[in-house]
């Protein structure tokens, strides 16, 4: 079993569309705090990212923001953060993040959010990183990403067993307990 001390977050700057984003946010901070696990994410009181950060702050939990300086200067900053830091650029930013994180997980968001994800998922399955990475599938939002990847392994672009690479759950509790017990898999991502 990993030990989980921290975990890189990514998801919205945006509340969604429906209420459940948040909602799931909240419980997934709620579940941090009770495992000890210190949240680090893109520093913001926006959106998801500030309903979660606020989630993990109310409950005596860490929340470690990493904000790059142009957001900063428009006022995205959160304030209340346990630890805070001003970064240059958005790839210093990840970076960061990635140094400071012992796993990875996206909530729903958009091609930001994706994208910090998929360079996560990609470290891994270069063997870059041995931080394993997670969705959480609030209101079924990744079933289309998942079908992606499927056509992906259809087309013969990504072998089968990478899409075990990373885990998929609905539930926060559920998703740590998947990212601690997580295995890397080993076949090579060259077919």
């Amino acid at each position: 079993m990993r030990n989980i001390r921290s975990i890189a977050v990514f998801c919205g700057s945006n509340m969604g569309a429906s209420s459940v984003y948040a909602e799931q946010a909240e419980a997934l901070g709620a579940t941090l705090v009770e495992n000890g696990v210190t949240l680090v994410y893109g520093g913001t009181h926006k959106g998801l990212m500030g309903v979660l950060a606020d989630a993990v702050l109310s409950r005596g939990g860490r929340a470690h923001g990493v904000i790059t300086e142009r957001l900063q200067a428009k006022g995205h900053i959160h304030p209340n953060l346990t630890d805070s830091e001003v970064v240059p650029t958005m790839r210093t930013r990840k970076e960061r993040m990635a140094e400071l994180a012992d796993a990875f997980i996206a909530l729903p968001g958009g091609i930001g959010t994706m994208e910090e994800f998929m360079e996560a998922w990609t470290l891994n399955q270069l063997g870059e990183l041995d931080k394993p990475a997670g969705l959480l599938n609030i209101n079924g939002f990744f079933e289309p990403f998942m079908a992606f990847i499927d056509q992906m392994i259809k087309e013969a672009f990504l072998p089968l067993s990478h899409r075990q690479s990373m885990v998929l759950e609905s539930d926060p509790r559920q998703l740590l307990d998947g990212l601690r017990n997580f295995q890397p898999v080993t076949v090579p991502k060259w077919l």
